[in-house]
Order: structure tokens, then sequence, then C-alpha cells
């Protein structure tokens, strides 16, 4: 009796990990990678460069990252242009969510992160970092709170993946890769801050 019972509970154990594991192989087949932790890594090393040779320099120069990809983002930045110049650029933190144009729509209570940009925006070029343009409603709502924070001289905005289909008149100025992609279809940009390998993958619906 306890042999068939065993037997019977490590049949159905069994059958639970293989139909985990074929979920998970699905998930996996449905991803497709389009950029990996070296794609990353140079294109992010090209926007400093492309940061430094467009503002001739870091003078005035500050990063702010949008919550939560584009804060990850623009801290590598600014180490990679300290490593580039010797200087350490101001950077800040933006949580736009008390911005959003559909907050009146969520059904949820939005969770609020902090915004922490601890220097003065007057006359400052200020670089927005974020991980996916996309319609580009996000920078909108960036840039009302970076402009409630102070008069920067000048935004810029750089990004990861530029995924098109703009619903504002917004244009990234430095950007890591264009990506063609369908409305269907979800950019995950997956950084090793929080706790995965880096990478860009398009999710099929």
């Amino acid at each position: 009796m306890a042999r068939r019972f065993f037997y019977a509970h490590s049949v159905a154990s069994l059958r639970t990990i293989m139909a985990t594991k074929q979920g998970v192989m699905k998930e996996w087949a449905d991803e497709k990678l389009v950029m990996d932790a070296g794609d990353i890594a140079r294109a992010l090393t090209r926007i400093a460069h492309e940061i430094l040779e467009h503002n001739k320099g870091v003078n005035n120069l500050t990063l702010v990252g949008i919550r939560t990809g584009g804060v990850h983002l623009a801290h590598r930045l600014v180490k990679r242009i300290h490593s580039i110049e010797g200087v350490q650029v101001p950077i800040g933190e933006l949580d736009i969510t008390l911005y959003r144009d559909d907050l009146a729509l969520r059904k949820n209570q939005p969770v609020l992160r902090k915004t922490s940009v601890p220097f003065d925006l007057t006359d400052k070029v200020v670089v927005l970092v974020d991980d996916v343009l996309f319609t580009g409603r996000t920078i909108r709502a960036a840039m009302d709170s970076l402009m409630d924070l102070g008069r920067p001289g000048e935004i810029q905005l750089a990004v990861l993946v530029d995924r098109g289909h703009r619903q504002l008149p917004i244009k990234a100025t430095y950007i890591g890769k264009n990506l063609p992609t369908s409305r269907e279809e979800k950019v995950q940009v997956l950084l090793e801050e929080n706790g995965e390998d880096d990478r860009v993958v398009i999710a099929k619906p």
C-alpha cells in the first residue's frame, strides 16, 4: 500500500514538473532575443560618447533616469561618462506616476516611488534616460515632472530601444537600437540590477 502511494505520488510529481517545464519552455519559445548583454553594453558606450560629442563635454550636463529601467541605464551611462571624461555627472531619478495621462483610467491604486533630483535644474542640460520609447506618453509625463522641479536650459532624450508607434510628437536624441515592432508585441528590457541577465526580448502575443 505504501509502495503504491509512493509510486502514485512520484508519478503525479513528475507530471507536475514536466508540465511546469513545458510551460516555461513555451514561454521562452515565444520570446525573441534582440539584444544580448554585449549589445546593450556597446549601445550604452556609444550613447555615452554621443552625449559628450553632442554637448561638447560635460559642462552643465545632468542625467535623469525614469523609473525603473531608465534609472539603471542612467547610472550605467554616468559610469561610462566618468570613465571617458573623469568627471562625475549629476544624476537624478524620476517617478512619473502622478503625471501619467491614464491615471484616472486605472482601477488599482498607483504605486508611488521616490523622485530624487538633488541639484538645481536651472539652465542645465538634462538628458532623460528611459529603457523603451513607445507612444511618447511616458516621456511627456517625465518632461511635465521635470518642469515642476525647475527650468532646464535643454531637455534631451536617451533610450536603449525605440520601438516606434508614437502617439505624440516626441523623438529621441540618442537611440541604442531602432526596433520595428507590431503594437501587439511587448518589448522587455531585462537588466542585472533586477536579478536578470542583461537582454532585450520581444514577447509575442
